[in-house]
């Protein structure tokens, strides 16, 4: 079943989700609508594309992502629909979708061409990006969209070994991608050296470590503690795995 999935920045309060909502309602009433992330790394689309590429998975397939990181807003960046390996991205084309795109098998781009009669400038996530992905969902997106060859994305990296996000607990993702060759090398961040655990209850309390977490990522954490304080952790800082 086709479900909708909101991915942005618009912060756990305000109005925005809930007018983007809005239309999703209107236009495909019958369509579910999840709020998957409204804190991605503010006018970050770059960290937010390894969020974005990391959180998808555990969709199910012909899901429709409408996701707005969109410090451009009102600029020359063009509007987008991304389809990749079954799954579809619906937002502007700044980056966020470039990690979704070089991680997939298969990635086709499209050009929003259709306009609507009234829009704001600066709120392309209501008036521009939520009618086409209700479209999409209820399959009356004819005449909406021009396919397009992206630029050369070679040099995006699939991984990044960088914090790209905070969690309620304070615990730290990167954009790394978890391997087997990674297991028991020490994690390096901000000058301190983190070894690995499985989970949080093998370490001590207060003591700061790394693990795989529920999304594949590679993920910092204290037990009964915040990483992002005691470690004085913030978005975009290195991370380097080496032999311990």
């Amino acid at each position: 079943m086709t479900c909708v999935v909101l991915f942005t920045d618009f912060g756990p309060s305000g109005p925005y989700t809930g007018q983007m909502e809005s239309v999703l309602q209107q236009i495909a009433p019958n369509v579910p609508v999840i709020t998957l992330l409204s804190n991605a790394p503010t006018a970050d689309p770059r960290l937010s594309s390894y969020l974005l590429a990391a959180l998808q998975h555990s969709f199910p397939a012909n899901s429709i992502f409408l996701a707005v990181v969109d410090p451009g807003v009102g600029g020359t960046r063009k509007a987008v629909v991304l389809q990749a390996d079954g799954q579809t991205f619906i937002g502007p084309d700044n980056g966020l979708f470039n990690t979704v795109a070089v991680q997939a098998q298969h990635a086709q781009w499209s050009e929003i061409t259709w306009k609507p009669e009234h829009y704001s400038m600066s709120f392309h996530g209501r008036d521009l990006f939520a009618p086409v992905a209700a479209k999409l969902a209820i399959n009356e997106a004819d005449g909406l969209l021009q396919p397009f060859e992206q630029n050369d994305l070679s040099d995006w990296p699939k991984d990044l070994a960088e914090v790209i996000y905070f969690d309620h607990y304070g615990n730290a993702m990167t954009g790394l991608r978890y391997q087997e060759t990674y297991s028991g090398k020490t994690l390096t961040v901000n000058g301190v050296e983190i070894k690995q655990a499985d989970t949080f209850s093998a370490v001590e309390e207060k003591q700061a470590f790394w693990y795989k977490n529920s999304s594949g990522l590679v993920e910092i954490a204290v037990n009964k503690g915040r990483a992002e304080q005691q470690l004085a952790l913030k978005l975009g800082m290195q991370i380097r795995l080496s032999c311990a």
